[in-house]
C-alpha cells in the first residue's frame, strides 16, 4: 500500500493543476446538484420490529382515518388572568382558531376544546388536537404556515396560544457554532506548525471535503428520506477527521523535507507513510460507521452511511489535494534548513532541553505500575454514573425555555397533569374475536384498573367495526419509569385478554414508540460494542503484527466508552454543570447516543492508536530497545497527536453551544470521549502497558504471521530492502527521471 500511495502522492504533486481543477469541478457539480435536487429533511422515526411500530402499520391498513402515521399538533389555549376560556369572547376566539386550523391543507381532523370538554377543571387551560393526513416530512409549508397563522389569530384576540407536537417546526438552530471550533483549531494548527500557510492547508482541505460531502448528502436526500440532524452529525465528524488527517500528512511532509531537497520525493514519501496510516484510520472509521446498518434501525443506517461518506471524502482529499497544495506552496510552506534543525536536532555545545513528549514518556515508563493504577482507577470513578444510564427521546419538555413547544408542554402539565403530555394509544384488533365490542370493553376496564392509569377514553371503532382505539392517559410524564411500567403492564394484560377474547391488543403512540426504541437501542448496544471490539482486534493485528497490542488497544477503548458514558450521565441526566452548558432540562439520555458513540469513538480511538503506536513500532523495527522505542516514538508523534486531539475536541465542543439538544449532546459526548481517549488512554495508559510488556508486545505466532496480509502502514517498503537493493522510492524516482 505504501508504494501505491507513494506513486499517488508524486503524481498529484506533479499534476497539481489538474488535481485542483478536478476537486473544484467536483465541488461545483455536487454543489449545484445539492442546491437543485435537495429534498425536504424528514424526521419520521421508525423502529421496525417493535410493538409500537407494528401497531402504527396496522392502523395505516385498518384505520386510515386515524392517521396514526401522520403528523400531529396540539394547540394549547390559556385564558388571561382573571378570565376563563368559557367566557363568550374567549370561546368565540377558540372557535375561530379551530375553524382556521380545520380549513388548513392536509388536515385530517381538528378537535374543539369547548365542544369536547378538553378544559382544565378551572377552565383556564384547554387544548385542540390536530391530526394530519400525511407524515411530518410530507407536510407542506402552507400547512405549517396555517398552523402558525391560527395561533396568531388567537393571540391577537387576547388568548394565550402555544403549540407543540411533531407538526410544529422547531426554532432551534445550530447556527454558526462550528465557527468557534474551527477558530480554536486554527490556533492549534498555527502553534503546532509555526506557519500560517501550513496551518491553513488542513483547514482548507477539511472545509472543501465537508462541502463536497454535505452537497452529496443533499443530492441523496432527493431520493432517500434523511433526518434533519444527519447532515450536521456528518459535518461534525467530517471537519474533525478532515483537519486531523491533513495535519498528520503535513507534519510528515515537513519531516521528509529535512532529508531531501526533492519536494516531489518528500510529497510521495509523506503520502506513502502518513498517508498509509490515514487510509487505515479512515477505513476503520468508515467500517465502524457502515456497521451501524447491521442493527436494522433506519435512523442509525442513515447517520452511519452519511458520516461514512463524509469521512471517505476527507481521506481522498487528504491523499490527493494535499500533495497538490505542496506543489503550489513551494518553498513558502517551510524552510528546509529550519526543518532539518528542528527535526534532526543536531548536537549543540550545550545539551538541548528534551521536548515535552519525550519527557512525558520517560516519566510514564519510569513508573508504569503507579501511572497505570492511577489512570485506570480514575477512569473507573468517572465511569460510575454509567450504572444509572437511562435512555429516552427528547420531547417538547426538553425544548428551549421560551419556545412555544416548551410553553405548550408546561401549560398542559399545569392544567391537566404531567401524564397528558404522554398519552398512550391502545389498539384493539378484534378481527380474531367473535365479539369485538365486548373484547374492547374488557380491555378498557382492565386497563383502567392498572396502577398509574389516569383515564381511558371511550373506544373509537373503524368503519369495519372490528378495530378500536383507546387513549390512555398515565399519571406520570413520558420520562417517568412509572409510565414505562404502565406500558409493560398494558401489554401483559393484553396478552392475557387475547387468550380469553381472541382480540389482539397493541400499545403505540409517541410515548410507547420512544420506550420501544430506547429498549431496542439498549439491546443493540452490547452486540455492536462486541462487533467494534472484535473488529479492532483484527485490524490492529494486521497493522502492528502483534497479539497483545490489539488487546491492549481494545481494553483502552472499553475504558474510554465507560468513562465517557459516566460523564454524559453526570451532566445530561444528573444535571452536573447543566447551567454552564446551557441545559434547560435534564433527563434520560437520547437513545441514539450510546450506539453512535460506540461507532464514532471506536474509529477515532483507533486513529490515535495507529498514529502513536506505529511510530513506536517503527523505532522497534529499527532495533531500539522497548523503553527507548517508546520514548523515541512519543518524541516524534506526541506533539502532532496532541494537536490533532485538541483540534477534534475544539470542533466537537463548538457544537455544545447549539440550542439543538441532539447536537449539543453529541458534541459534548464526542469531545469528552476524545479528551479521555487521547490524553488518558493513548498518551498515558498505552506507554505504561507497552513498558510492562517489553518485547512481548510485538509477539505474533508464526502461523498467524504467515496468513495476515502485510499492509506496511509504516512505509518500511519505501525505505530499504532486506537484500540490500535501493529503497523503493529511490528506484521509482530514478525511473521517473529517466522517462523524462
Amino acid at each position: 500500500m505504501a508504494t501505491l500511495l507513494y506513486r499517488l502522492g508524486r503524481l498529484c504533486f506533479r499534476r497539481r493543476k489538474l488535481v485542483l481543477v478536478l476537486w473544484i469541478g467536483a465541488l461545483v457539480v455536487v454543489g449545484v446538484g445539492g442546491a437543485t435536487l435537495a429534498g425536504d429533511r424528514a424526521d419520521r422515526f421508525e423502529i421496525p420490529g417493535t410493538e409500537a411500530q407494528e401497531a402504527i402499520d396496522l392502523l395505516e391498513q385498518r384505520f386510515p382515518e386515524a392517521a396514526a402515521g401522520g403528523a400531529s399538533a396540539r394547540v394549547v389555549f390559556a385564558a388571561s388572568s382573571g378570565e376563563v376560556l368559557t367566557d363568550p369572547g374567549n370561546a368565540e376566539t377558540i372557535r375561530r382558531v379551530v375553524d382556521v386550523l380545520g380549513d388548513g391543507p392536509q388536515v385530517a381532523g381538528v378537535s374543539d376544546p369547548i365542544a369536547t370538554g378538553a378544559l382544565s377543571p378551572d377552565a383556564t387551560i384547554g387544548y385542540a388536537e390536530i391530526h394530519y393526513a400525511v407524515s411530518e416530512d410530507e407536510l407542506t409549508d402552507a400547512a405549517r404556515d396555517t398552523l402558525a397563522h391560527a395561533a396568531e389569530v388567537g393571540r391577537d384576540a387576547g388568548v394565550i396560544v402555544e403549540m407543540g407536537g411533531s407538526a410544529v417546526e422547531s426554532d432551534e438552530e445550530v447556527g454558526h457554532t462550528e465557527i468557534i471550533g474551527l477558530a480554536v483549531a486554527a490556533m492549534v494548527l498555527i502553534v503546532t506548525l509555526g506557519s500560517l500557510l501550513a496551518a491553513g492547508l488542513p483547514l482548507v482541505n477539511a472545509i472543501l471535503g465537508v462541502a463536497v460531502g454535505l452537497s452529496a448528502i443533499a443530492v441523496v436526500s432527493r431520493f432517500v428520506d434523511l433526518g434533519t440532524d444527519t447532515p450536521m452529525l456528518a459535518m461534525m465528524l467530517g471537519l474533525a477527521v478532515g483537519i486531523d488527517y491533513s495535519l498528520f500528512i503535513v507534519v510528515r511532509y515537513r519531516h521528509e523535507l529535512a532529508s531531501t531537497n526533492n519536494r516531489a520525493l518528500a510529497a510521495g514519501r509523506a503520502i506513502g507513510t502518513a498517508g498509509s496510516a490515514v487510509v487505515f484510520a479512515g477505513l476503520t472509521v468508515v467500517v465502524a460507521l457502515v456497521a451501524l446498518t447491521v442493527l436494522g434501525l433506519p435512523v442509525l443506517t442513515e447517520i452511519g452511511l452519511a458520516a461514512a461518506g463524509t469521512v471517505t471524502i476527507a481521506v481522498l482529499v487528504a491523499l490527493t489535494l494535499l500533495p497538490a497544495w505542496f506543489g503550489f506552496a513551494g518553498e513558502r510552506l517551510t524552510s528546509t534548513r529550519n526543518v532539518r534543525r528542528m527535526l534532526l536536532r543536531r548536537p549543540a555545545p550545550v545539551t538541548p532541553r528534551r521536548r515535552l513528549g519525550e519527557r512525558w514518556a520517560t516519566f510514564v515508563i519510569g513508573r508504569p505500575v503507579a501511572v497505570l493504577t492511577v489512570a485506570v482507577l480514575g477512569l473507573g470513578v468517572v465511569a460510575i454514573p454509567t450504572l444509572d444510564l437511562r435512555l429516552g427521546w427528547p420531547h417538547d419538555g426538553y425544548a428551549a425555555e421560551g419556545s412555544t413547544q416548551r410553553q405548550a408542554y408546561d401549560l398542559i402539565s399545569t392544567g391537566f397533569g404531567a401524564g397528558f403530555n404522554a398519552p398512550l394509544t391502545v389498539v384493539v384488533d378484534g378481527s380474531g374475536s367473535t365479539d369485538p365490542e365486548r373484547a374492547v370493553d374488557h380491555a378498557a376496564d382492565a386497563i383502567a384498573r392498572l396502577p398509574n392509569t389516569e383515564s381511558v377514553s371511550p373506544p373509537a371503532f373503524n368503519e369495519a367495526g372490528y378495530t378500536a382505539l383507546l387513549e390512555v392517559i398515565p399519571g406520570t410524564d413520558a420520562d417517568d419509569e412509572a409510565t414505562e411500567d404502565l406500558v409493560h403492564a398494558i401489554r401483559e394484560t393484553g396478552a392475557e385478554l387475547s387468550e380469553e377474547t381472541g382480540a389482539k391488543i397493541l400499545v403505540t403512540g409517541q410515548t410507547a414508540l420512544d420506550i420501544d426504541s430506547s429498549a431496542k437501542m439498549a439491546d443493540a448496544l452490547l452486540p455492536y460494542l462486541a462487533l467494534a471490539v472484535g473488529l479492532s482486534l483484527i485490524l490492529l493485528m494486521i497493522v502492528f503484527r502483534s497479539v497483545l497490542v490489539p488487546i491492549k488497544a481494545a481494553a483502552g477503548y472499553l475504558l474510554t466508552i465507560a468513562a465517557t458514558f459516566g460523564a454524559v450521565v453526570a451532566v445530561f441526566q444528573w444535571g452536573w454543570l447543566a447551567n454552564l452548558l446551557g441545559l434547560d432540562t435534564t433527563g434520560p439520555i437520547i437513545n441514539l447516543m450510546p450506539v453512535v458513540l460506540v461507532g464514532l469513538t471506536f474509529g477515532l480511538a483507533i486513529d490515535y492508536e495507529v498514529f502513536l503506536v506505529s511510530r513506536i513500532r517503527e523505532e522497534h523495527v529499527r532495533g531500539r530497545a522497548p523503553a527507548s522505542a517508546i520514548v523515541a516514538g512519543f518524541d516524534h508523534s506526541a506533539r502532532v497527536v496532541t494537536a490533532a486531539a485538541l483540534i477534534m475536541i475544539s470542533v466537537f465542543f463548538g457544537f455544545v453551544l447549539s440550542d439543538n439538544p441532539l447536537i449539543k449532546l453529541f458534541g459534548f459526548t464526542l469531545g469528552v470521549g476524545i479528551l479521555i481517549d487521547a490524553f488518558v488512554v493513548r498518551m498515558t495508559i498505552v506507554p505504561a502497558v507497552m513498558r510492562l510488556l517489553g518485547n512481548a508486545a510485538w509477539w505474533l505466532p508464526p502461523w498467524l504471521d504467515r496468513i495476515l496480509p502485510n499492509v506496511d502502514v509504516e512505509g518500511a517498503g519505501l525505505r530499504a530492502n532486506a537484500d540490500g537493493t535501493p529503497p523503493v522510492d529511490t528506484v521509482l524516482s530514478k525511473a521517473e527521471s529517466t522517462r523524462r
